[in-house]
């Protein structure tokens, strides 16, 4: 009878390690992805921002995928620390700037863009430079002997293209009674917006978004840009890369869609990033004498 007893407690315990051990296999077979994203506006906006989307994405995968998918989204305190996350695998997929994106890319070939976002179904949006909204300044060139806020030193509406139209337009760093970098677009916008600065350049939406609290602003001028890419961490699995990028292009939801202002994603490559390219390659014109 003890004997008997013995074995089926022994029995009894197999059975539970192995139910442990199958419910544990069927969590660690889910699928967890990481996803990258810095803070060019405050970290609470960006949260609200992609949580719909990236909830949405979740359904969508774990249908493509015939099991749960989870998708972690982590953000970065800072451009280059975004970069970094990406560049050395601690995040499996990241939506950069295009500057940041050229950046990354430099350090790590392998990255690969998986889709780029739409406005108005295009792969183009605007950079803003504006000035208080009581401001004499009616053109670019009289922006000389004027104080400029640019944004992220890494920054492509906040620095690179802003810079080069202004090179474009025969306003050069020495030309300027001063400029700083602010960092996010929302603090350029605030500093024009006080008085601190002559003018400024950031993103269009964060522009009307001030704007539409009544902060006096004016847009002097807009130029164009490419919108922003999703971009593929070195070595994530060529299955799970097509199936984000399938399930990106066919995503469909508009309230998810407004909370990042655009409307849906279209397919690109590295390719349609090449003037961002040069206007790196060329911002040391700005700093010419």
């Amino acid at each position: 009878m003890q004997q008997l007893l013995s074995r089926s407690i022994t029995i009894s315990v197999l059975f539970v390690s192995l139910l442990a051990w199958g419910l544990s296999g069927a969590a660690m077979a889910d699928t967890i992805l990481n996803f990258g994203v810095y803070t060019a506006d405050k970290p609470t906006s960006v949260v609200r921002q992609f949580r719909p989307l990236l909830s949405g994405l979740e359904q969508r995968l774990s249908l493509l995928r015939g099991e749960p998918v989870k998708i972690r989204i982590q953000v970065a305190k800072n451009y280059q620390t975004g970069i970094d996350d990406l560049v050395k695998g601690r995040v499996d997929f990241s939506r950069f700037g295009p500057v940041s994106y050229i950046l990354a890319k430099r350090q790590n070939p392998s990255l690969s863009i998986i889709v780029a976002e739409s406005k108005q179904g295009k792969k183009e949006y605007n950079g803003v430079i504006c000035v208080h909204k009581d401001s004499p300044i009616k053109r670019i060139e009289e922006l000389a002997g004027k104080r400029f806020a640019f944004g992220n030193q890494r920054s492509t509406v906040g620095r690179y293209l802003s810079q080069l139209y202004l090179v474009e337009h025969g306003v050069r760093e020495s030309d300027l009674a001063s400029y700083d970098y602010l960092g996010r677009h929302d603090k350029v916008g605030m500093a024009v917006a006080a008085g601190t600065h002559d003018a400024g350049a950031l993103k269009e939406s964060t522009f009307f978004k001030l704007a539409k609290k009544g902060k006096p602003l004016r847009q002097l001028v807009t130029f164009p840009l490419v919108t922003k890419p999703w971009i593929a961490r070195a070595g994530l699995a060529p299955e799970l890369r097509a199936q984000l990028r399938q399930a990106l292009l066919e995503f469909r939801d508009d309230k998810a869609f407004k909370a990042l202002k655009k409307d849906g994603f279209l397919p690109a490559d590295d390719t349609d990033y090449d003037r961002i390219r040069r206007a790196i390659e060329q911002n040391e014109q700005f700093f010419a004498d």
